[in-house]
C-alpha cells in the first residue's frame, strides 16, 4: 500500500494557478496596467541617471490579449510623435517584454527595449528590472 501511494505522489505533475487566481492576475494588469498612460519616474543604467532622456514622452500598453498587445510611445510636442511597438508579459505577470520598433530606433529606446522584471507593482509605479540577469539597470514607470 505504501509503495502504491508513493508511485502515485511520485507521478502527479504540478499543476498551474488555479483559474481563479489567473483571473485575479488578468484583472489586476487591465485595471491598473492596460489602456493606462504612463511616464518613466526613474531610468538608471550602470548607477547613471537617464531619466531626463523620457522627458515628454508618455508610454501605453494597449490590450490585444492579456498576455500581449501594441505599445505607444508618445512624444508629447507640437506635433505629437508616436512611435509603435509591441508588449507581452508570461501567465503569471511576473515580466514584461517592451519592444519599440520604430526604425531607426531612437537611441533612448535601446535602453527600454529589452525583457524586464516586475520588482513592484504598487500602483502608481512599476518598478522594473532586467529579467534573468543583475544587469544594473532600474526603470520606474509611472501611471498618470
Amino acid at each position: 500500500m505504501i509503495i502504491a501511494f508513493l508511485l502515485f505522489a511520485g507521478s502527479c505533475k504540478k499543476s498551474n494557478p488555479p483559474d481563479y487566481i489567473v483571473n485575479v492576475y488578468e484583472q489586476y494588469f487591465e485595471t491598473n496596467i492596460l489602456n493606462r498612460d504612463f511616464r518613466v519616474k526613474l531610468a538608471t543604467d550602470s548607477g547613471k541617471d537617464i531619466t531626463s532622456e523620457y522627458t515628454g514622452y508618455t508610454f501605453k500598453l494597449l490590450k490585444n490579449t492579456y498576455y500581449q498587445g501594441p505599445m505607444t510611445a508618445t512624444m508629447n510636442s507640437n506635433p505629437a510623435v508616436i512611435y509603435d511597438g509591441t508588449w507581452s508579459t508570461n501567465e503569471d505577470f511576473s515580466k514584461l517584454v517592451i519592444t519599440l520598433s520604430e526604425l531607426p530606433v531612437p537611441k533612448e529606446f535601446i535602453f527600454l527595449n529589452r525583457q524586464w522584471k516586475f520588482i513592484k507593482k504598487a500602483i502608481p509605479v512599476m518598478e522594473l528590472a532586467p529579467w534573468g540577469t543583475i544587469d544594473p539597470k532600474i526603470l520606474h514607470m509611472e501611471r498618470l
